[in-house]
């Protein structure tokens, strides 16, 4: 028995040295996110208008206001936003979207919108905190105090890749610089 054990012995150690030397399916997947990044000329995150740069961005910017964004910026040739959302009781995301108008053209009469959205995942956690009351004039007596803190933490950050997504919102622009257009 004892001879069997030793000869296992190796195989049972170089096992262990195997398995130290690895690394998680997961860890190597998150690790080497930026190889799926193609750079391919899809047109997911840009769309051609034909307006100028300040009506192309004011297209978004109003397009953002009309579905309840809260606009943080809005200068010339750029547009942030963003909007909450609690879709369960203690998860909580937010949705920022940031959009670059570029002119082209050779009379930069029309203009290019780069638009990325960046979705945020929010979890509460709760922080147990406890405390002591001494009262000195009575003695030692300590009555135990307890409380919990709430914070949101977050738990995920992408930018969002769904082109379904950035198609619809495309689409409102164009339909704000038509309604804008024709109220000239």
């Amino acid at each position: 028995m004892r001879r069997l054990l030793l000869s296992a012995l190796p195989l049972l150690a170089s096992l262990l040295l195997a398995g130290c030397g690895s690394t998680p399916a997961t860890s190597d997947k998150v690790g080497k996110v930026y190889q799926r990044e193609s750079f391919a000329a899809e047109e997911t995150f840009s769309r051609l208008f034909d307006a100028n740069v300040d009506a192309t961005c004011e297209a978004a910017r109003r397009a953002l206001l009309s579905q309840g964004y809260v606009i943080s910026k809005a200068d010339a040739g750029v547009v942030r936003g963003a909007k909450h959302f609690q879709p369960e009781g203690e998860v909580h995301v937010e949705i920022a979207f940031n959009v670059v108008c570029v002119g082209d053209g050779p009379k930069q009469q029309i203009a290019t919108a780069y638009v990325s959205a960046q979705q945020d995942r929010y979890a509460l956690k709760k922080n147990p905190q406890a405390a002591s009351l001494g009262v000195s004039a009575l003695g030692s007596i300590s009555v135990p105090l307890s409380s919990t803190q709430d914070s949101l933490v977050k738990v995920a950050s992408e930018t969002i890749p769904a082109g379904e997504f950035y198609d619809r919102f495309f689409t409102l622009m164009q339909r704000m610089l038509r309604e804008t257009a024709a109220d000239r």
